[in-house]
């Protein structure tokens, strides 16, 4: 029997489709980073974001900024309230967080 797809892979699946044509390139960036130590994986940055803001993540974007590689990821929270989180990508340290709502 197939099950439905869990909410957290339909979100990534929203979420991959949603991708632009670049899509390729930021991951061949991404990994590039993470070989060269970097940047750390993405379970750890997503872990530390949850840790921050309890939720669902429907959106992750790393990005270079003046030198340092950020996170940007919007979680979903239980109430329904979206909200933006930074992440340094280097020490997992919690730069800003923010409601988007």
């Amino acid at each position: 029997m197939i099950q439905p797809p869990s909410r957290r892979a339909a979100l990534l699946l929203l979420a991959c489709a949603a991708w632009p044509a670049r899509a390729s390139e930021d991951a061949d960036r991404a990994r590039r980073a993470l070989e060269k130590g970097e940047i750390r994986p993405l379970d750890e940055i997503l872990r530390a974001a949850r840790a921050a803001v309890p939720g669902d993540v429907v959106a992750v974007d790393l990005k270079r900024d003046d030198g340092q590689w950020l996170y940007k990821l919007r979680i979903l929270g239980a109430d329904g309230k979206r909200r933006s989180v930074k992440v340094d990508a280097g020490s997992l340290k919690i730069l800003d967080e923010d409601d988007d709502d």
